[in-house]
């Protein structure tokens, strides 16, 4: 399916070479069959079969040089050293392992030659991926720059990419070895060396499930051998390692795949998530696995993380190192839960690598969490939805990636396409813009003409998911270029990555619209509550249901939510990408299921609802007009006081950020708001509630009225531990759940200055972090 899904280009008609361009439309591709192992063979293959799915031509392949005609050598060995140019002969002698030359020889007439020299069979795959994202492939024609000339080695030696065989995952696992093998190879095109499968994890079954994960774990290694890919394993102890019992069938499991699996370089055992053995019985399991692995392959090793170890666990395991050293360890994994790279590379032997182990895969609840992420984005699109992030990644990778050995990121799907190839392409050479990988994965996956337009377009995807959604005018930018690539490129319409492209762009637009609209709406309902004293609570509350129920009677553009289920629909067919559990059989609601949520209310709907049938309950008519005025001055606190709902950047004014970079995110560790998962993600209480923030920089308040009283007020849960400027306060008023009050006086004194500034102090809490203290809204109210 992925093979046919890629065949971008065939539009019949014969474009001529560009000035300056070499035409390669008849060339022939020389390729050694003999001397040459499997690998280099396959890269040959691969060169000839994705050009033709490009243009419709179909190149010949053959090991002698042919008398006419332009020729494109894929090797790595010069066996005539003749033959080739002086030049390609000493870039290729300089070429460290997996390295290519790729270079365009105009030296023999009528016979233009792309000469690709790898360092090894991996480098010829590399060099072949390189040429495919530089040449200008239309139907019925294949063209290179006539200066092409490059020698290129990567930087870091482990470039690789989760795919784990599993019901979790939200596409893969309705694809078969062909469409694995297909996915691994357009990976390696962008210099990926290496893949992470999940054999035995997670025992629930797919209905989407072609062949069995068995045969898969087999059938995956297989494809790793024949492109030269190193094949890992992702194996947790998710049982009691105590238990003999459990500890042999697990032990006879593995070297039951050990044996089967024609290609296996690596073993990775996470510490913790899942798992919850104590090191002391961890470092003996993964020695009995180092044995069982060494029958079948030697020279794999067995990588552990720290995940979910405390302090002295993590301790136990340097100590264990240093003096035992073994020589079965492949080294440290650093991912989410895990201790930070630098403290990691401080503190373990220099001799033992380290791996990053990125999550690329989730937005909300993650390693790397979408800085200050609009909640109506958050609530709706989720923790596994389309997210090319390519520059907040490229700060991520080459901030800690001196300290490693190199990346196998964490996906659990094809929503993180583009994530992939940046990640890819900068552990080859960190030096690579960002927007020229991004040009280059247009150019190969749509078309040579929409490729600068396309790259532009994925960047602004990026963009809409930053700051305040309502104030982000570029969402509807970005929904007008891609609207226009899409009328410029009908053939496209079956293209998977395209879809996810103008599925995002259709979203964001179709969700912010309904924000502005909802929004309005909530404020219409509340005010109208200011009628309630005349006309009657009983009334005044009819009269803003009917005002919220809008949203459902006159929805906003029901032309872009049609779009959206179309195009839903289309990821289904194209690539399996299951964006709901009804419809489309998605393992759970977190696992992409952004169609299940494209209607999900973008106000408080739902708790003035049900604040309403409260309000109905209350014995006396005073009361419910005294509640229902709360209502309607929760957010419009009146004049000379100020509302804050701490974790949303639309709401949240006087609130200091701090660095929001995802540089800053992954070193500095800056506090940022995050989206709570309630009810499987169909709460009906308050949306600020559901925003965590731990806690914020400041907030600054000005321009106050040194001679007022004024209170603060919050709502959270637990502890706050406030201080104005600089001195701490007591609360007069001190309710700990979520939805209640605390009120905390603000000394006169404070105020002379007309200003103030709110800090607070993280409790020492030992408890979860889903139930640890936080502040979801701050009211300054003057008196």
């Amino acid at each position: 399916m992925i093979a046919a899904l890629t065949a971008l280009c065939l539009t019949g008609m014969i474009a001529a070479p560009a000035a300056g361009a070499i035409d390669l439309s008849h060339a022939t591709v020389v390729n050694r069959e003999e001397g040459a192992g499997e690998a280099e063979r396959t890269a040959g293959i691969v060169l000839i079969e994705e050009a033709e799915r490009r243009t419709g031509i179909r190149w010949a392949r053959q090991s002698a040089w042919p008398k006419t005609g332009a020729v494109i050598v894929a090797t790595s060995k010069l066996d005539d050293p003749g033959e080739a140019p002086a030049e390609v002969r000493a870039k290729a002698a300089s070429l460290k392992p997996e390295g290519f030359v790729l270079s365009v020889d105009t030296s023999r007439p009528g016979q233009p030659t792309v000469w690709i020299v790898g360092a090894d069979a991996r480098g010829v795959l590399f060099g072949v991926g390189k040429l495919l994202r530089l040449m200008e492939m239309t139907g019925g024609s294949a063209t290179i720059g006539s200066g092409t000339s490059l020698a290129t080695s990567p930087r870091y030696p482990i470039r690789g990419h989760q795919l784990g065989y599993r019901n979790r995952a939200n596409s893969w696992d309705a694809w078969d070895a062909k469409q694995f093998e297909q996915y691994i190879r357009e990976l390696a095109l962008f210099g990926s060396n290496c893949v992470e499968n999940i054999p035995f994890e997670d025992g629930t079954s797919s209905p989407l499930m072609k062949i069995s994960r068995a045969e898969m774990n087999v059938r995956m290694s297989e494809i790793c051998r024949r492109y030269d890919q190193d094949y890992w394993l992702w194996t947790p102890a998710d049982f009691d390692l105590k238990d003999v019992d459990l500890r042999a069938k697990a032990l006879k499991e593995h070297e039951d795949l050990y044996k089967a699996c024609p290609r296996l370089d690596a073993i990775f055992v996470p510490g913790g998530d899942p798992g919850d053995n104590d090191p002391s019985l961890v470092m003996p399991f993964l020695k009995d696995l180092a044995d069982r692995l060494a029958k079948d392959h030697p020279r794999a090793k067995v990588w552990l993380s720290l995940q979910g170890f405390e302090d002295e666990q993590a301790e136990f395991v340097y100590r264990y190192l240093d003096e035992a050293k073994p020589t079965w360890f492949g080294g440290i994994v650093c991912g989410p839960s895990s201790p930070s790279i630098p403290e990691t590379r401080k503190r373990l032997d220099p001799s033992y690598p380290i791996r990053h182990y990125p999550d690329i895969t989730h937005n909300v609840r993650a390693q790397y969490p979408i800085p200050w992420w609009d909640p109506a984005l958050a609530m709706t699109l989720g923790r596994e939805a389309i997210n090319p992030r390519p520059v907040q990644y490229a700060e991520i990778h080459n901030a800690l990636a001196p300290l490693t050995a190199g990346f196998l990121s964490y996906s659990d799907g094809v929503h993180d396409d583009v994530n992939k190839v940046v990640w890819s392409g900068l552990a080859w050479d960190p030096r690579t813009p960002v927007r020229e990988i991004l040009v280059e994965y247009a150019r190969v996956f749509f078309a040579p003409e929409v490729a600068e337009r396309a790259a532009d377009g994925i960047l602004a995807l990026e963009k809409n998911w930053e700051g305040s959604l309502r104030d982000n005018g570029g969402v509807e930018a970005t929904l007008a270029l891609w609207d226009e690539l899409e009328a410029r490129s009908p053939r496209l319409e079956e293209n998977w990555r395209w879809q996810m492209c103008l599925v995002r762009a259709v979203y964001d637009a179709y969700t912010r619209r309904r924000l502005i609209d909802e929004t309005a709406l909530e404020q219409e309902a509340l005010a109208g509550l200011v009628e309630a004293p005349a006309k009657g609570s009983e009334a005044a509350m009819d009269s803003a249901m009917s005002v919220l129920r809008r949203a459902e009677a006159q929805p906003v553009n029901p032309e872009l939510r049609r779009r959206i289920d179309e195009l839903c629909e289309a990821l289904f067919r194209s690539i399996s990408l299951q964006t709901s559990q009804g419809r489309y059989h998605a393992s759970g609601a977190e696992r992409g299921c952004f169609l299940d949520f494209v209607d999900h209310p973008l106000n408080s709907r739902w708790w003035l609802e049900d604040q309403f049938a409260t309000v109905r309950k209350l014995e006396s008519e005073p009361e419910r007009l005294a509640r229902l005025d709360l209502l309607r001055t929760w957010e419009n606190p009146g004049p000379g006081s100020f509302y804050d709902d701490v974790g949303n950047p639309g709401k949240s004014p006087h609130v200091l950020v701090g660095d929001i970079t995802t540089l800053g995110l992954s070193t500095a560790h800056t506090p940022i708001p995050e989206v709570l998962w309630w009810e499987n993600g169909k709460s009906r209480e308050r949306p600020a509630w559901m925003v965590v923030m731990n806690w914020p920089v400041a907030m600054l308040y000005n321009g106050l009225d040194p001679e007022a009283n004024y209170m603060i007020r919050s709502t959270g849960n637990g502890t706050c531990l406030l201080s104005i400027d600089g001195e701490p306060v007591e609360p007069s008023v001190d309710h700990r759940r979520i939805g209640e009050f605390k009120e905390f006086p603000v000394p006169k004194q404070l105020l002379k200055d007309g200003t103030l500034r709110l800090t607070f102090k993280r409790p020492v809490e030992n408890v979860n972090w889903r139930f640890q203290s936080r502040l979801s809204e701050l009211w300054l109210l003057k008196r």
